[in-house]
């Protein structure tokens, strides 16, 4: 019997539609999970005190490409994060005021729903105000302008990529969303996305679009993305007394090209291709670049996220052009429990230990793939 070679396959794309079917099963399971272990009584997941986490999950389940189905699991998840919004228009209970409002506001925009629409109104102004503005207003001299912190109990000004790209996300598409319906956001309810933009260049080690002090040292990183403008002091303290190095990896060098796109810049913008080469040379599907297993499912979700959302069905790599969706379906799948849950066995941090949070994660990455892979 002739064999038909593995290329040939990849080609006519009977290898895509027979990994779509695969990646179909692996999220059909793991939504399964996840609606077993939500709490019947109050619709949560994982923890009360922080709605994020459901909204992660609900995010997962209307997006099955299969269709949403889980009706119950659905309307009872929505009703507790609509019993989390507060007066000033967020959506939280006490800290981590913005992390939660935007994850929530994006739940909330995927369901679209007409009755909804003041609540996502108001969730939406609440996180551009979160913006960071610290001396002078109007001006972007400090490194923290125009970025977003977590917010709520966070004493002076702080922001960083991870939670700038969760607001970014969410208030882009809250403000398609109103522009669809013919009632645009106003002005003074919106971003300074100048600003924004001018963060998250400065996460980024490019000398030529960033003003901080370490940009373009690292050569080796030219193009990575660091967690805020401001080096960070590892676990511990510094070992030596002398300067901290920026620390460059894979997953916020993801969210930090998502916020470029999120913010308007094309392809061809010089901040972008950076951002890209460096991606493509650090390409893997094994660890998180620079950070080894640790956050390596937020890895995944923003890898995902990112390549899908840019339109980029072949990375190039330094192994040459890499279908990203297929290996990392397939790594994905081989990685998913008997139960359909996933989990970081070798690192908890970031609370990826957890199962319910690994799994919305990866679920929301392989309907990523999912979508990539047609």
């Amino acid at each position: 019997m002739k064999t038909i070679p593995f290329l040939f396959l990849l080609l006519t794309g009977v290898l895509s539609a027979q990994s779509r079917q695969d990646v179909q099963q692996a999220i059909t399971r793991g939504l399964d999970f996840l609606k077993s272990r939500q709490d019947t009584q109050s619709g949560h997941w994982v923890m009360t005190e922080d709605p994020a986490l459901s909204a992660l999950v609900l995010s997962a389940l209307i997006q099955n490409p299969a269709g949403a189905g889980a009706a119950e699991e659905l309307q009872k998840g929505y009703a507790f994060l609509l019993s989390n919004v507060q007066p000033d228009g967020g959506i939280y209970t006490k800290a981590r005021a913005n992390y939660n409002t935007a994850i929530c506001l994006m739940a909330l925009v995927l369901r679209a729903r007409p009755e909804d629409e003041e609540v996502i109104r108001r969730a939406r102004r609440f996180v551009a105000h979160q913006q960071n503005d610290a001396d002078a207003p109007g001006k972007t001299d400090h490194p923290f302008d125009g970025g977003i912190g977590y917010g709520g109990g966070q004493g002076g000004a702080h922001a960083d990529l991870s939670n700038t790209s969760f607001a970014l996300e969410a208030l882009y598409y809250s403000k398609k969303l109103f522009q669809d319906t013919g009632r645009p956001v106003e002005k003074q309810d919106d971003l300074n996305w100048d600003a924004a933009i001018q963060f998250v260049s400065r996460c980024q080690n490019r000398k030529e679009s960033n003003d901080q002090p370490w940009a373009g040292a690292d050569k080796d990183n030219t193009g990575a993305f660091g967690y805020t403008p401001v080096p960070q002091a590892p676990r511990g303290g510094k070992k030596d007394g002398g300067p901290v190095p920026m620390r460059y990896y894979g997953s916020i060098s993801y969210a930090g090209m998502l916020s470029f796109i999120y913010a308007g810049l094309t392809p061809e913008d010089p901040r972008m291709k950076a951002a890209l080469e460096w991606l493509g040379n650090n390409y893997t599907v094994d660890e998180n670049p620079g950070m080894g297993a640790e956050g390596l499912y937020y890895y995944y979700h923003t890898m995902a996220k990112a390549l899908a959302t840019a339109g980029i069905g072949q990375l190039k790599t330094k192994s040459g052009a890499v279908n990203w969706a297929v290996e990392l379906s397939r790594k994905l799948i081989s990685l998913q429990n008997s139960d359909g849950s996933w989990a970081n066995t070798a690192s908890g941090r970031w609370m990826e230990s957890d199962p319910v949070l690994v799994t919305a994660y990866t679920v929301l990455a392989l309907e990523q793939v999912h979508r990539a892979m047609k």
